[in-house]
C-alpha cells in the first residue's frame, strides 16, 4: 500500500535507533512528516534517508534533550521545514545500573536530566509551537513499566520514569484547555542497544553470561518473549492518531503483561 500523507508533522526525539526509530518509522508510513532528532546526527541523517528524505517527509535534526534552547530549536526548525506540527514523542532516555549505597549527586543529575528534564523541555516546546499555530497537539513520552513498579537495580531509572508520570498527569490538566492531549507509553523489556548494553553489565557485575543478564528483566513477562520496538510503536501510533482524541493523562503499558492495573 503507498503512503498517502495526513498533513500531519511529529518530531520524535531519540528517533536515531530503537524504539524511537520504530516510531519514526511507523509515523512516516501513517501519513505524518517526521523530524527524527537525535544527539546522534548521522544516525538520524540515516533514519531520515532510509525513510526518503525531505522529499518524501522526513528531516534528521540534531539534538540535546537535557539542554533546554537544542529542545526548542528542533521543535521550530520542524515547525518550519516541514510547515506545521502536530505530534511531540519524547523518546530519548538513557539507563544505567544504580545500587542504592552507590548513588552518586552526579548520576542523579546526568540521568534525570535527560529522562525528566528532555520531556519537559519537549513538553514546553511542543506547546509554544502549538499555540503559535493556533491549535492543539499531542504530547506523547516514554515512561516505562519499571515507571510503575520499582525495578530492583535500576532506582534512578525507575524514579526517573515515576516522574514522567506524574509530570504527564499534571501537563494534562494544565493543558487541556488548549486542546493538548498528554499521555505516556510505559515498555516492557525491549529488543534495542539500549537494553543489550544493559543485559550486558548487569551480567558482567555479577560474573554470569549476558543470556543470565537478560533473564533478570524478562522472567515475569506473561506472553513469554522480549517485546521489538514494533509492539511499542504500535501504541504511540495509537496515540498520535485522532482515535486516542478522548484520552489524556494516561500511560499505556506495553509489556507484554509485566505489570498488572
Amino acid at each position: 500500500m503507498s503512503r498517502e500523507e495526513n498533513g500531519k508533522v511529529a518530531l520524535v526525539t531519540g528517533g536515531g535507533q530503537g524504539i524511537g526509530q520504530a516510531v519514526a518509522e511507523r509515523l512516516h508510513a501513517d501519513g505524518f512528516r517526521v523530524a527524527i532528532a537525535d544527539l546522534n546526527i548521522d544516525t538520524a541523517r540515516s533514519v531520515a534517508e532510509g525513510l526518503g528524505g525531505r522529499e518524501q517527509g522526513a528531516i534528521a535534526l540534531n539534538v540535546d534533550v537535557a539542554d533546554r534552547d537544542s529542545v526548542f530549536d528542533a521543535v521550530r526548525t520542524a515547525t518550519s521545514d516541514l510547515e506545521g506540527f502536530d505530534v511531540i514523542v519524547n523518546n530519548a532516555g538513557i539507563v544505567s545500573q544504580s545500587p542504592i549505597e552507590e548513588i552518586t549527586a552526579a548520576e542523579v543529575d546526568k540521568i534525570f536530566s535527560v529522562n525528566f528534564n528532555g520531556v519537559v523541555w519537549g513538553t514546553q516546546a511542543a506547546t509554544e509551537a502549538f499555540k503559535s499555530l493556533g491549535h492543539g497537539g499531542k504530547i506523547i513520552s516514554a515512561a516505562s513499566q519499571a515507571g510503575h513498579v520499582g525495578n530492583p537495580g535500576i532506582a534512578l531509572y525507575s524514579a526517573t520514569k515515576f516522574a514522567v508520570r506524574g509530570f504527564t498527569q499534571t501537563a494534562a490538566r494544565d493543558l487541556a484547555q488548549h486542546g493538548i492531549t498528554v499521555n505516556t507509553y510505559a515498555p516492557g523489556v525491549v529488543r534495542t542497544p539500549l537494553m543489550e548494553d544493559l543485559a550486558k553489565k548487569v551480567a558482567a557485575s555479577a560474573g554470569q553470561p549476558e543470556e543470565w543478564g537478560w533473564q533478570q528483566f524478562t522472567s515475569g513477562i506473561t506472553l513469554e518473549r522480549l517485546s521489538e520496538p514494533s509492539d511499542v510503536a504500535n501504541v504511540v501510533s495509537f496515540l498520535s492518531g485522532s482515535d486516542s482524541n478522548y484520552i489524556t493523562g494516561q500511560s499505556i503499558l506495553v509489556d507484554g503483561g509485566m505489570v498488572f492495573n
